[in-house]
C-alpha cells in the first residue's frame, strides 16, 4: 500500500494546535445492540459538532447502491443531492484535553488504506488515544447497571482500564482496525463496549448509551451533561419493570439473569461464557442487515 494510496483517502480541511487530543471512533454500522453508541455519538455532536478537521473520500470507501445519497426534491424539481459523509470534527469542549470524533458510515472497502489514513491523521495532530464506541447483546437484567467491557491494543493498557475484558473470537469491525493500526504505531487505543440485556438488543436502550458516555468522559476527562439520558433511563427502566411483572416467566428469567449478574463480584473479572457471548453477538448480526 503506498503512501499516496492513503493520503488520497483524507482531505484534511485544517491542522490545528491541539492540546494532547483524544479520538473517539463511533461509525454506524456495526455491532451497537440497541443503538447505544449512536445515542452517545449524538449526544457528544448535540447541536453545533465543533470544526471539521478533515472528511474521506467516500466514493471509494462506500458503496453507494448500499447507503445511497438523499435526493431533496421541491414541487418536482431535483434540487441538491446529500452524501453520506465520513468526517472527523472537533469538538468545542470544557475538557483539558481537545476531543475529535470519527463519525459517519463505516467504510464499505479499502479498510487497511482507510485504517491508515486514520491513523497517519492522528499522528499529525498528536492524538495521546483512540476511543472506538460500541454495543452487544449480554446476559445481563436490566434491574442493574449497565456495565462497560474493553477491547484494547495492548495488554498494558487493557490492564489500566476498569472494564471487564473477555477472551473470545468475533467479527471485526473497522473500528478493530483502527485500533490495532493505532496500536502498532504507538498510539494506545481501546474500544469499549456496553452491554445490553439481550432482550433488548433491538430496541432503544438509554441506560447503555450513558454508561458509553461515562466512560468517554472518564478516558477523555470531559464534563458531560447527559440530564435527559438520565430521565430517558429512568422511563426505560419504570416501563420495563411493568412489563416484566405482568408475565411470570420474565420474572423468573429476571431473577436468573440477577443472580448470575451479582455473582461477578470482580468487575475486572472474565466475562461469562465466552461462547455463548460469541453465538449471541453472531445471532444479532444475522438480524442486522448492518
Amino acid at each position: 500500500m503506498t503512501d499516496e494510496a492513503v493520503s488520497s483517502l483524507i482531505e484534511v480541511l485544517e491542522t490545528p494546535l491541539l492540546s494532547e487530543p483524544v479520538l473517539v471512533v463511533a461509525m454506524d454500522g456495526w455491532i451497537d445492540a440497541s443503538g447505544a453508541a449512536r445515542v452517545a455519538r449524538q449526544h457528544l455532536l448535540d447541536g453545533e459538532p465543533g470544526r471539521r478537521i478533515a472528511r474521506f473520500d467516500t466514493d471509494r470507501l462506500l458503496d453507494h447502491r448500499a447507503r445511497r445519497p438523499t435526493l431533496h426534491l421541491v414541487d418536482g424539481v431535483s434540487r441538491r443531492l446529500e452524501w453520506p459523509a465520513l468526517e472527523v470534527f472537533l469538538l468545542e469542549t470544557t475538557a483539558d484535553h481537545d476531543v475529535l470524533v470519527l463519525y459517519g458510515p463505516e467504510p464499505d472497502h479499502e479498510w487497511r488504506a482507510f485504517s491508515a489514513a486514520v491513523v497517519d491523521l492522528c499522528q499529525q495532530l498528536g492524538v495521546r488515544m483512540v476511543v472506538g464506541l460500541g454495543a452487544y447483546p449480554a446476559a445481563v437484567p436490566h434491574t442493574r447497571p449497565t456495565r462497560l467491557s474493553c477491547t484494547a491494543g495492548s495488554p498494558e493498557l487493557a490492564e489500566r482500564l476498569d472494564f471487564l475484558t473477555a477472551t473470545i473470537e468475533v467479527p471485526a469491525g473497522a473500528q478493530a482496525v483502527i485500533e490495532m493500526e493505532a496500536g502498532r504505531v504507538g498510539i494506545p487505543a481501546v474500544g469499549i463496549w456496553a452491554q445490553v440485556p439481550h432482550y433488548l438488543s433491538g430496541s432503544t436502550y438509554p441506560p447503555a448509551a450513558q454508561a458509553l458516555l461515562a466512560g468517554v468522559a472518564e478516558l477523555t476527562g470531559m464534563e458531560l451533561d447527559d440530564g435527559p439520558l438520565t430521565e430517558s433511563a429512568l422511563a426505560a427502566r419504570t416501563r420495563l419493570d411493568d412489563l416484566v411483572a405482568r408475565n411470570p416467566e420474565h420474572v423468573t428469567m429476571l431473577e436468573t439473569l440477577e443472580a448470575a449478574y451479582d455473582d461477578l463480584h470482580d468487575i475486572r473479572g472474565q466475562l461469562p461464557d465466552g461462547e455463548q457471548l460469541a453465538a449471541e453477538l453472531e445471532r444479532f448480526l444475522r438480524n442486522h442487515d448492518d
